[in-house]
């Protein structure tokens, strides 16, 4: 069965953002303009699709002039078990430069590690593993 795919409408920020994420998690990283596809919406060098493929797959744009961008309320994208604990740690703390940490990533009393981050870019990450498993 496929998952659901990410992917997120950016207010004009996709070419940042998406190289961001491309750091954050490498992979390669596709990026195609307005111009590009002929569109004529939105600014010929904003970005009306990207790709960013690898351990973690994220897809995204510019809003074009009619559409909203990302604002996430009660959503977490979850990287539980996603890597090995030290790339979800450097994940973490590369996820947090610049953003918002909500709960640090931590042995917690149930066994498990894992915290949670906001991104730069708006984005709510959950992010945590077992050890021995």
């Amino acid at each position: 069965m496929m998952a659901p795919q990410i992917y997120v409408t950016f207010p004009g920020t996709a070419r940042e953002a998406l190289r961001f994420y491309a750091d954050v998690f490498s992979g390669e990283l596709t990026l195609h303009t307005y111009e590009d596809f002929g569109r004529s919406d939105g600014p010929p060098h904003n970005i009306a699709h990207g790709v960013l493929e690898g351990v973690v797959v994220l897809m995204g744009s510019d809003a074009a002039a009619c559409e909203k961008s990302v604002r996430l309320d009660g959503v977490k994208l979850s990287l539980l078990g996603a890597a090995e604990p030290e790339i979800l740690h450097e994940w973490f703390d590369k996820l947090a430069m610049g953003g918002q940490i909500v709960d640090y990533l931590a042995p917690k009393p149930w066994g498990a590690s894992d915290g949670q981050v906001i991104d730069r870019h708006g984005l709510h990450w959950l992010i945590g593993y077992e050890l021995g498993q």
